[in-house]
């Protein structure tokens, strides 16, 4: 009972330091109920993406509380919000850019829709799947760097929400996902051009067919929505002459994350089907060939040599 007297006693010969404590206690309480209520919410929607959007809508609308409560319990007039939040952004915007652009960054992902969880971007030379957005961070599962074609490195890259503003977002999957890739194909000369024009365009059309009918109706929908020309998605085939071979180049459309196994695809059955061909097709390769050899004699004079 003393001690309860004696802490009571010391709260009213300290009231500045009794305020700092009661309005710590508020913030302390919106931050459990805020955890709480996203724990909750995380055991009982079943939908990943309805639980994530959910789970970051909770906690923009703690902050919000936190920032009202700060302004409200200090003032004591909520009639002041405008006059603080100003003050206070003046001051913090000078101290902590990189920070307030962090914040901004997340409400610009948010309210744009810039990318979210799932879609796979480029910003600032990094490549990967964003698997979290937060209001300072972006986290992505990083593509590329020593492993070669689209796949995961395996680093968890966390980048900060202030590079939007900074530089070009390239979404690879966002409204369109699907992407144009190509590859060349070095044929000999003296091949049978009709078989092996035949060949790539068959075994094309058959691999990338799926590929095709799901980006008719998606590349028109893209063509609706924004000022762009119409594009082909159907395979095609440019040939062209060089010093050593015909190089064909075969041009298609793929889905994002499938580029590195549908070239493995094609590649494969492209292959199988020139090996059918009996030496009707071949493939070329950047080799050296001796058309003629020189004859050298001797001849009779000693020393003296004679080319034919």
């Amino acid at each position: 009972m003393e001690i309860f007297e004696f802490f009571q006693a010391w709260l009213q010969a300290h009231p500045v330091t009794t305020s700092v404590i009661k309005y710590l206690v508020w913030v302390l309480l919106v931050v459990v109920v805020i955890s709480l209520v996203r724990r909750l919410l995380r055991q009982r929607l079943p939908d990943s993406s309805i639980r994530y959007n959910v789970q970051k809508g909770i906690e923009i609308i703690g902050y919000i509380l936190i920032v009202l409560l700060t302004v409200s319990y200090f003032t004591g007039n909520i009639r002041d919000v405008t006059l603080i939040i100003g003050l206070l952004t003046a001051g913090i915007t000078i101290t902590l850019q990189e920070l307030v652009l962090s914040v901004a960054g997340s409400f610009f992902i948010f309210l744009v829709k810039v990318y979210q969880p799932g879609d796979r971007i480029e910003i600032n030379g990094i490549k990967g799947d964003v698997i979290d957005v937060n209001s300072i961070y972006t986290t992505m599962m990083e593509i590329g760097e020593w492993i070669s074609s689209d796949n995961y490195s395996g680093r968890i890259v966390k980048l900060s929400n202030a590079f939007v503003f900074k530089g070009p977002i390239y979404n690879y999957s966002q409204d369109f996902p699907f992407v144009w890739d190509e590859f060349n194909l070095p044929i000999r000369y003296g091949s049978d051009m009709e078989r092996a024009k035949a060949i790539v365009s068959q075994v094309a059309s058959e691999i990338l067919s799926e590929y095709v009918t799901q980006s008719l109706a998606e590349w028109k929908t893209v063509v609706q929505k924004y000022y762009i020309e119409d594009a082909e998605v159907n395979p095609t085939l440019a040939i062209t002459l060089t010093d050593n071979w015909i190089q064909f180049n075969l041009r298609y459309i793929v889905d994002y994350k499938k580029r590195r196994f549908t070239r493995h695809l094609l590649h494969e059955r492209i292959g199988q089907e020139i090996e059918k061909t009996a030496g009707k097709v071949q493939l070329a390769s950047a080799t050296v060939e001796i058309v003629r050899i020189p004859v050298v004699e001797l001849g009779e004079e000693p020393g003296a040599v004679v080319e034919k």
